[in-house]
């Protein structure tokens, strides 16, 4: 994902939502998709709009982030629509803000730490025995068009619920630099926990240099295993 950096063209069902609040786009994905927020402060709310994309099942991603707030901080749905040549998906704001505003660019340290101790908290809260979600390396590999080098992969470390994209900017901070939230959940699902990891980890580097996975560990609680971050990086980028 990226923070747009050109005007973007406001979508009619934006417009509509907003109710005359103002608009701002605040995230693009890579596969077409825009989430604009409504609105400002504690009212804001959140559209997120993607053309049909097999990648992209906003009316799941609603059904999981309605199952994760039942043990967890995460965007109540407010609607969603999957019908038409628009798919769009409205959700209420939470506090916070992304861990890859300014502000944490300029000072990542507090941030690093948020994002480990925030995922550890986020997998110690969704309860494995009642999801109904996997993200299972059997189920992600099925969906690879190349998963030449994938088959053999590492034995279960621990399970737990993953987020799915745990990377910096799905993680949001208070204004102390604490974790409060995650938001984009459509890959939820069952896992070993090192399916998060490794790509929390990496998108350290994407966002702030390298040089922050010591913190990082610490912060979750657990040592760098490099060859299990090695194997789910790899299935993360045959998934590109």
């Amino acid at each position: 994902m990226t923070i747009p950096t050109e005007p973007a063209t406001i979508p009619e069902i934006a417009t509509q939502l907003a109710a005359g609040r103002p608009i701002l786009p605040v995230w693009d994905n890579e596969i077409g998709g825009h989430t604009f927020q409504l609105g400002a402060g504690r009212g804001r709310e959140f559209v997120k709009v993607s053309a049909p994309h097999p990648a992209i099942d906003l009316r799941a991603e609603a059904e999981k982030l309605t199952w994760a707030g039942r043990y967890a901080t995460v965007p109540a749905v407010l609607a969603v629509n999957t019908d038409g040549p628009l798919h769009w998906l409205h959700t209420a704001g939470i506090p916070g803000d992304s861990a890859v505003v300014p502000r944490w660019i300029d000072d990542p340290e507090p941030a690093v730490r948020a994002i480990g101790s925030g995922l550890r908290a986020l997998h110690d809260l969704l309860p494995v025995g009642d999801c109904p979600y996997s993200w299972s390396v059997a189920d992600r590999i099925a969906r690879v068009a190349n998963p030449d080098g994938l088959s053999e992969h590492p034995p279960i470390d621990h399970l737990v619920v993953c987020h799915g994209d745990a990377c910096a900017p799905n993680t949001l901070l208070d204004d102390d630099g604490n974790w409060c939230g995650h938001v984009d959940f459509g890959e939820l699902g069952v896992a070993d926990r090192w399916a998060d990891l490794a790509v929390a980890s990496w998108s350290l580097e994407w966002n702030y240099g390298g040089g922050w996975d010591a913190t990082f560990f610490e912060a979750y609680g657990v040592p760098a295993d490099p060859d299990r971050m090695s194997y789910y990086r790899r299935l993360w980028d045959s998934e590109d």
